[in-house]
């Protein structure tokens, strides 16, 4: 969409954004039981994940 607007996204759809600030991963937090995403740069046309997604077990394994 060129006009900015963000579409409607349907379950399974990848988001990409470009640009997220300086903290925006660093900052973060699982407070309301939430997996950060996974970080994923592209050059070239080649993806590496650098970062992987978390999972619902590795927000419980940090509970006591």
């Amino acid at each position: 969409m060129l006009d900015g607007s963000l579409q409607h996204p349907d379950l399974g759809d990848i988001v990409c954004v470009f640009a997220t600030g300086a903290y925006c991963y660093t900052m973060a937090s699982t407070y309301n039981g939430q997996p950060r995403p996974a970080i994923v740069f592209v050059r070239d046309g080649k993806a590496r994940v650098v970062t992987w997604r978390e999972t619902y077990d590795d927000l419980m394994a940090r509970d006591l």
